[in-house]
């Protein structure tokens, strides 16, 4: 499955969550360490949910970029 992520810069790190998987989230120092974490974040996210017996959500959220003139 292909989920979309979103990576956002803080004033010291950066953060990422999942908009298909609600709660999956994940921080690091480096956009690379974060993308790695919440590669691992989604996979025990995903674990804990047929853990639990409950549905996989499919990946349904769209990622487009705008052009704004400023």
């Amino acid at each position: 499955m292909r989920y979309a992520i979103v990576l956002e810069k803080g004033t010291n790190n950066y953060s990422a969550y999942v908009p298909d998987l609600p709660g999956c989230v994940a921080t690091g120092l480096t956009v690379e360490e974060t993308e790695r974490e919440i590669r691992e974040a989604i996979e025990f996210h995903i674990e804990g949910l047929i853990e639990d017996g409950l549905p996989i959500p499919q990946p349904a959220s769209i990622v487009e970029y705008l052009e704004i003139a400023a």
